[in-house]
């Protein structure tokens, strides 16, 4: 079974604190989506008025080829507005935790009656109805698997669990998936992780696992609180971990992520996993000397995979000789091995006198300088 990725970041994305994306960055965003291949968007929350109503369907009059997703609460005025906004599917979130419940003013037998209600509602409006599970991750199971095999006999193409706090871990998502998964066998599942506790891949890679078959994600985890799962590091997560491989064009990832990055004016780490500045980055000397011999002894992503070059190795307090050797070699520069070693022995200095990696040009700032003292060095 192939991963299907829902994207969120138009949506859930756009829901973390201080972001908003003007509708020429909504385009863009779409379009590179569109070019990675992501087969369906949730695009958005067309109950917010007008002018997102007018967004979603100016990006869906562009003819891009994913399907178009609405998230609506569980009103028929929400519904409407979806139908408006004129996506092909339609979201409807219920609250199923008896703590969202309670502090909503609703019960289970309101959350059946009403998604009765609203699927029957919704089916002649839209390609198809998808039904939200919101907080599931807390919802009593026995509840949790009435109201989605009931969905499902109401006409519901697919069911979202949402792990709307992120308390979920992998061996819980995994329990909690596989549990429902033995009594609807067919329904299509979705599984929505949020990171608050720095699970949100590992929790969605262990419903995919468990026979959840859509994965809900975000570019970069861009999301409420500490964000959701990242689409680039589930799919790549997938790929090299579990050897499952998704549709997607890896190749955009670093071209998304860059620019989700700079429009919702959220810095990335540059430890970041898959698309991080420095995460395909090497400065350490005994792993420099078996990388310039072949990439994958200490590098699992190749850099072209996710659209990137590789990478130059950083020169720093960690390097070794392989790696001076090597610029030098780039610059047509000789050098004796002692030489070298004295020339390492400063790189170090320097390095840990300016608390970073130095540049290229510094080395060889230190090399000619070296070699302006021939008396005490000798170069070649």
């Amino acid at each position: 079974m192939a991963p299907y990725f829902i994207d969120t970041t138009l949506r859930d994305g756009e829901q973390a604190p201080g972001v908003v994306f003007s509708l020429p960055e909504k385009i863009r965003i779409a379009a590179l989506l569109d070019a990675a291949g992501v087969p369906e968007i949730e695009i958005g929350t067309p109950a917010m008025g007008d002018t997102e109503v007018h967004d979603i369907r100016t990006i869906i009059d562009m003819g891009f080829g994913f399907k178009t997703l609405s998230w609506c609460r569980a009103t028929k005025q929400d519904i409407r507005c979806a139908k408006l906004a004129g996506t092909n599917g339609v979201h409807i979130s219920f609250p199923v935790s008896t703590i969202l419940m309670k502090a909503m003013g609703k019960n289970t037998a309101w959350a059946l009656r009403q998604m009765k209600e609203l699927i029957e509602f919704s089916l002649p409006m839209f390609d198809y109805v998808t039904i939200g599970a919101q907080d599931a991750s807390r919802a009593e199971m026995e509840f949790l698997k009435e109201f989605i095999c009931t969905a499902s006999a109401f006409g519901a193409s697919r069911v979202r669990l949402a792990d709307t706090v992120g308390i979920l871990n992998p061996i819980s998502t995994f329990e909690l998936v596989g549990s429902i998964r033995r009594v609807e066998k067919d329904l299509s599942l979705e599984i929505h992780a949020h990171n608050d506790l720095g699970m949100a891949t590992a929790n969605t890679l262990a419903a995919f696992m468990a026979g959840a078959d859509c994965l809900s994600t975000t570019i970069n985890g861009l999301g409420e609180r500490a964000g959701n799962a990242p689409m680039e590091e589930v799919a790549m997560a997938l790929e090299l971990s579990t050897g499952i491989k998704s549709s997607l064009r890896t190749e955009g990832f670093s071209e998304l992520s860059d620019y989700v990055s700079y429009v919702s004016n959220r810095v990335l780490s540059d430890s970041k996993p898959v698309t991080g500045r420095l995460a395909l980055s090497h400065e350490s000397g005994i792993h420099t000397r078996c990388l310039i011999k072949d990439r994958n002894t200490y590098q699992l992503i190749s850099a072209e995979s996710i659209g990137r070059k590789e990478e130059k190795f950083l020169i720093g307090k960690h390097s070794g000789k392989s790696t001076i050797l090597h610029y030098l070699t780039e610059a047509n520069l000789p050098i004796s091995d002692e030489a070298c070693i004295l020339l390492l022995n400063k790189v170090k200095e320097c390095a840990e006198a300016l608390k970073r990696a130095i540049t290229k040009e510094e080395l060889l700032d230190l090399y000619t300088a070296l070699c302006l003292g021939k008396n005490q060095f000798q170069f070649i």
